[in-house]
């Protein structure tokens, strides 16, 4: 049998970030929660933690990590049903989500954030391209993820969302710089455009569908939603903006379509862990309620 207390000590280590603050959070000695652990990677054969700043997992570790949240959600749910639990005091569980930026500043936060002011729960948020929060889950580093990954990952049950419709856009005068004759290849390959992270293909994804090829764009790197937003409405580049986000600016004029009627529509699913909980079923109808209501129909 596993040792839950060796077990909490390695998911409050990584979910801290330290050795130091888990032990503050679990009422003990540092040295206790380092006992516990080195305990629990001699039972286990493998090292669990990078003993970085911030603390890492290791894969191991973040398999056994994953298998602590799932038995604290069964936790839950059993305190549900036997009043004697419930009088013992509950502490909130853990519920590590990944998630795309442009999602979590649009309709994503305000769907979470309604459900974890009423459900014993942590969210432990991490922010990935869409394309890649999926990892998060085979990893076993979240138990939930809005993914633009069609297929689940083993051990996961997926529901469509729907689609975040995006539109290159820039500032006119960017436009009259830039692209006097149209969005030429030729301008493209000269005019600075902006991206989230080195993950981010949406821009160049956009320029293929219009124009067939590819093109080696020059690029700004913003991993910032808003940042995004502001930085195209001051005229240092054009991207892929969220529709949801954007919609007042096309509206004003301070932000322009490059090419009108040229959309790029992405499906976004929510993947979460097979485990039979209702407070993980509750978070993602909140999630799917949200997404149904924001997104365009798949």
């Amino acid at each position: 049998m596993l040792d839950y207390a060796s077990l909490s000590a390695l998911a409050a280590v990584i979910r801290e970030g330290s050795f130091e603050r888990a032990a503050s959070a679990l009422h003990v000695t540092p040295s206790a929660v380092s006992q516990r652990i080195r305990s629990l990677e001699e039972r286990m054969g493998c090292a669990l933690v990078v003993r970085d700043q911030p603390c890492r997992a290791t894969q191991t570790g973040h398999q056994l990590c994953q298998h602590v949240d799932r038995v604290r959600l069964l936790e839950l749910e059993l305190q549900g049903m036997l009043p004697t639990l419930a009088n013992s005091g509950q502490a909130r569980v853990s519920l590590p989500i990944a998630v795309n930026a442009d999602s979590l500043a649009t309709w994503f936060a305000p769907a979470m954030a309604a459900f974890a002011a009423q459900a014993p729960v942590l969210v432990q948020l991490a922010v990935d391209d869409q394309d890649h929060t999926s990892q998060w889950l085979r990893s076993g580093a979240v138990m939930a993820a809005v993914t633009g990954t069609a297929r689940p990952a083993a051990g996961c049950n997926i529901l469509p969302l729907g689609a975040m419709r995006y539109v290159a856009a820039a500032s006119a005068a960017f436009i009259a710089r830039h692209f006097p004759s149209g969005v030429t290849v030729h301008d493209l390959a000269r005019a600075p455009s902006l991206i989230f992270n080195a993950k981010d293909e949406l821009q160049s994804r956009w320029v293929r569908r219009l124009h067939g090829q590819e093109v080696e764009l020059p690029r700004h790197t913003l991993p910032s939603s808003q940042a995004f937003v502001t930085a195209a409405v001051a005229g240092m580049g054009w991207g892929l903006q969220p529709l949801a986000l954007i919609e007042q600016h096309l509206r004003d004029g301070s932000l322009v379509e490059l090419v009108p009627d040229t959309a790029l529509d992405v499906p976004l699913y929510w993947q979460h862990a097979r485990v039979a909980s209702s407070l993980l079923e509750g978070f993602g109808r909140a999630v799917l309620t949200a997404a149904r209501q924001a997104l365009q129909p798949l």
